[in-house]
């Protein structure tokens, strides 16, 4: 069994059960209703698509062809028909006018929905709608089951990080998803075991969950030419507290009192969030960081990928994540990573990046010069771990979604 991958014979078997359930949850004929919602008022608004909503579209292209949509619509939840669910899967791979999508809605609204039978699968993967009374209505409506992604119980463990009113808000869509859930997939055993231990906190049920790591949430594709000659590295995230961009930028006006002109540049990709006044008033008013340090507040994913793969190091110094999309797409790009010391880092990626305490700006300082040398020991070191480095994969995500769906079929 060591020759095929697998460890043991009940690992085999384990597997073997899984492939049966999975089998038979593909000869089933079931319905698919995924909540779309959150990423269509963002590409309503033009907003940068965040790792959340690169999750959904996941979701819209591996079930997408047999799915219906669901999309909230003047304070009231709605399923589209097929055919037009497929038009609305096609406006958001290629948002055009507002008016085609409502359009699109007015269709599906009023078109005829038919169900087979009852059993139904509503997916919910973008942390929104959750308390809504129609949400539930729905659910008894067409006899559905809801699956919930959960990607994080940050704003409950530690809401210092997280907007005003944000931890109350998160606490009732955690117990909508405890109360509604038939089934639960997060991003990480990270995630996971904090919800276990929320739900036990609070003497809640859980319900049936696994975890499914994410692939990259941008189409890999060759990157171009350096988009500057000097070294640079590159952040990727919105700007708020939690991710600590304070700590960065004021390593660099440090960087330039020493170094002058021959600073690396820093490349700021991400749009601005909430309660980073402190970060703000860095890249607005110092004149030191002028020159050397860049906000990029879109970023189409040709560009980003051109960023992060031509950089000596994507920098990942956040206080808290609940996964980290960035670390699996700068190292399936090639890119080393500089990361804080967190659990969920070390479960995606094992020793391979550089890990530093998020507030340990002394070593962030040295190991950012020492990515900048052309011939960096610490660079060419993580360059060679790399080559270990295990890309999750969509297929192996949904692998275990299927794996889930069949469990719950048979139920």
């Amino acid at each position: 069994f060591r020759d095929s991958g697998f460890a043991s014979t009940a690992s085999y078997q384990s597997k073997v059960q899984r492939c049966s359930l999975i089998r038979k949850y593909k000869d089933r004929s079931m319905n698919i209703i995924i909540d779309v919602t959150r990423v269509v008022r963002r590409l309503i608004k033009g907003q940068t698509l965040t790792g959340i909503d690169r999750v959904t579209i996941a979701y819209v292209n591996y079930y997408g062809s047999r799915a219906n949509a669901l999309v909230r619509w003047s304070g009231r939840s709605w399923v589209l028909s097929h055919a037009q669910s497929n038009a609305l899967f096609q406006w958001i791979a290629n948002p055009s006018t507002v008016w085609a999508l409502r359009l699109i809605m007015l269709k599906g609204i009023f078109s005829k929905k038919s169900f087979s039978q009852n059993n139904t699968f509503l997916l919910n993967t973008g942390h929104i709608g959750l308390g809504q009374s129609d949400y539930t209505r729905l659910l008894h409506k067409y006899g559905a089951k809801a699956i919930f992604f959960v990607h994080d119980l940050i704003p409950l463990n530690y809401p210092e990080y997280c907007s005003a009113g944000e931890e109350t808000r998160h606490r009732k869509k955690m117990d909508h998803v405890l109360k509604l859930a038939s089934g639960i997939i997060t991003n990480s055993t990270a995630t996971l075991h904090d919800l276990q231990h929320y739900s036990q906190q609070t003497n809640q049920n859980m319900p049936r969950a696994k975890t499914a790591l994410l692939a990259p949430g941008i189409i890999m594709s060759p990157p171009g030419k350096r988009p500057i000659d000097k070294p640079y590295f590159v952040i990727l995230s919105t700007i708020e507290p939690r991710k600590n961009h304070l700590l960065l930028l004021q390593i660099w006006r440090s960087l330039y009192q020493r170094l002058g002109q021959q600073t690396p540049h820093l490349f700021v990709i991400g749009q601005r969030g909430w309660e980073c006044e402190n970060a703000l008033d860095l890249l607005e008013r110092c004149q030191r960081l002028k020159n050397i340090v860049t906000e990029i507040s879109y970023c189409p994913d040709s560009a980003l990928i051109n960023y992060i793969h031509h950089s000596q190091a994507l920098l990942f110094p956040s206080f808290i994540e609940g996964y980290g999309l960035p670390l699996v797409e700068a190292l399936t790009l090639g890119t080393p990573v500089i990361a804080s010391d967190l659990s969920v880092f070390r479960e995606i990626a094992g020793d391979i990046p550089e890990y530093i305490d998020p507030i340990d700006g002394k070593r962030w300082e040295e190991m950012i010069i020492e990515y900048t040398r052309p011939n960096s020991v610490e660079r060419s070191a993580q360059m060679m771990r790399m080559q270990s480095f295990k890309e999750p994969k969509w297929q192996d995500h949904f692998t275990e979604v299927d794996s889930l769906l069949g469990e719950l079929s048979i139920i």
